[in-house]
């Protein structure tokens, strides 16, 4: 019995060092391999306008946490941004992982800006672009972007 279970922890051991599988802990994937479609350049230059104010991160977080319609981005990012949400299981890419720096620190403002505003094609990511003002996905940007800090 001892020798099954050595050889089984042998085996997932190598899978996990080997790349095999991504890295999961408790705070979600990190970093997550994705392909999401890149936005127009006229998007990824975009830098955000508004300024990084408390009041302005504040308002991000009601947003991110409780005001977002149809469903606030905590239901599937998880209330600490790290993809872990309520709704979250059972979706596949699994919802961004926002505690990852490996996988936020490339994304430049424009792109999240984007991905908000349209959605993300081939992921449970809805448009906003009815729902939310450019303001507050600028404001819910400087949110989610704290949690990698």
């Amino acid at each position: 019995m001892h020798k099954k279970l050595a050889l089984a922890f042998l085996i997932i051991s190598f899978l996990v060092v080997g790349g095999v599988f991504e890295k999961t802990t408790a705070s979600g994937i990190c970093p997550q391999l994705r392909t999401t479609k890149k936005a127009p350049s006229s998007y990824i230059r975009k830098k955000n306008p508004l300024p990084a104010t408390g009041k302005n991160i504040e308002r991000g977080k009601a947003l991110y946490q409780k005001e977002a319609k149809p469903n606030a981005c905590k239901m599937c990012h998880g209330v600490r941004g790290n993809g872990n949400g309520r709704l979250a299981q059972g979706l596949e890419p699994a919802p961004r992982n926002f505690t990852c720096k490996d996988t936020m620190r490339p994304l430049p403002d424009g792109q999240l800006f984007w991905i908000i505003k349209n959605g993300s094609k081939g992921t449970a990511m809805p448009a906003h672009r009815f729902t939310l003002r450019d303001e507050d996905i600028w404001r819910i940007i400087y949110y989610l972007k704290g949690f990698a800090s």
